[in-house]
Order: C-alpha cells, then structure tokens, then sequence
C-alpha cells in the first residue's frame, strides 16, 4: 500500500499544494493519470480546476472522478487517486453514497497510490471520530477506509497559553477520544505528513507531530522518525477504559 497523507493542502502564505510539492509530484507518477475526489467540498468543478492548475507543471493528467462516465471505472484508468480536503462529514457520506468508499479500499489495496489531505487524509483512518469538523451531513456510518489501522487528526493545533478561550483544546478532545477509544492517533501539525509504503510508515514535512496513546502522555514525533509500529496497531473502538 502506498499512502501519502497531508495535513494540509493550503500553507499560510503559499499556493495550493504549493509547501509539499516536491513531495507530492515525487509520489504521483509523472505524466501519469490522476484522479481527483472533489466531494468534501460543494463546488467540484471549481476544485478539481484548482488541482489540474497546481499539477500542470508536473505533467500530471488530473480528472475529476465526478467528470461523466462510470465514476467507479475512473479509478481503474487511474495511476493514483487524490481525495482532497473540506468537510469530512461530507465527504465520508458521497463515499458511500457513490459506492466509492468500497471501491477505493479494493483498489488502493491492490495498489493504487492514494493521497490524501485533511479531509482525504481523515478518510483514510478507520474512523471519523478524530475530525476537527462540524457534521453538516450525517453519513451511514463513522467508519471510513480504514488504510491505516490507527486516527490521525490534521491540521492539529497546540493549546495556546495565552489564550481565553474557555472550549476544550485539541488536546483535551483527543483525550477525550482516548477515554472511550484505545486507537492512537497521530496528531499531524500544518505542514507534516505521513508517508506510507508497505510496512513502512515515516513522518515528513517541516514540522514535528504529537502522538497520542491511552495511558500515556502526548509524545513528541520528529520529523523523519519511523512510525511502521502503528502499522501492527489493533484498533479497539468503543472500549471505555
């Protein structure tokens, strides 16, 4: 299996894509066929044009799933597949809506490279219990691809000291989870991302993640450090402790 999940897609101050792109064009095959899952956001034209214009110096061919034909036979024309970020509710309901959800746990299992980013890269964990987002839609279920067997919550922020606000800091939520759920989850800061090929998992990008485990304190995760022990987790939901 051959992941490369992202954070984020939009860095403060740069393009789309833009802070990961050697990285992503490095992934994605070179002047091969992309295609692209616009669903967590309204407007899939738009999107997928945004993607085709961050892409087209690589020579990477980007169709949107959405655009004509039989959607589930894109993914057999396709070198890679991206699912982009936006809301996750969203887009784990068009997943099973359009029957994708279990056509791309066949085909990324029997190959296929996904990249994910926010949204993407939250459908890739077993669950959507550790998204940041509001659930403007209900799906059928929480359960979503399942490509890696632990939670990874993107875009994760530190708490802020100096802060008033009276809500629950990231932190406090994933604890939360942690109380109810014994699943690690992988706190991907703005900028990181998790490469996955075969047995092998290894943290990237510019920035450090936070790991956190029931029982034991939030750890830091250096960029570069080898992450394959997450690989062999066994995931155990609904398993207060």
């Amino acid at each position: 299996m051959h992941l490369l999940l992202l954070s984020n897609s939009t860095q403060h101050g740069r393009g789309y894509l833009e802070h990961a792109l050697d990285t992503v064009t490095g992934f994605l095959p070179a002047g091969g066929r992309l295609v692209f899952v616009p669903y967590a956001i309204a407007d899939h034209d738009g999107y997928t044009a945004q993607v085709r214009g961050a892409l087209a110096g690589a020579g990477i061919d980007v169709r949107g799933v959405h655009e004509g034909g039989d959607l589930l036979a894109r993914l057999d024309e396709a070198d890679a597949v991206f699912v982009g970020g936006g809301n996750s509710f969203r887009l784990l309901s068009a997943l099973y809506r359009t029957g994708l959800r279990e056509a791309l746990i066949k085909a990324v299992g029997a190959g296929l490279p996904y990249m994910g980013a926010s949204a993407g890269t939250n459908m890739a964990a077993p669950s959507l219990r550790t998204t940041n987002d509001m659930p403007i839609v209900e799906p059928p279920s929480f359960e979503a691809l399942g490509l890696v067997p632990f939670q990874i919550n993107p875009h994760y922020l530190d708490p802020d000291p100096a802060s008033t606000h009276k809500g629950e800091t990231r932190e406090e939520r994933l604890t939360e989870f942690l109380e109810e759920n014994d699943v690690p989850v992988l706190g991907l800061r703005e900028g990181s991302w998790l490469r996955v090929d075969g047995d092998l998992a290894a943290l990237g990008g510019a920035r450090d993640a936070r790991l956190f485990r029931r029982g034991a304190a939030p750890r830091e995760i250096a960029v570069g450090t080898d992450l394959s022990e997450l690989l062999d987790t066994t995931p155990a939901f609904d398993s207060p402790a």
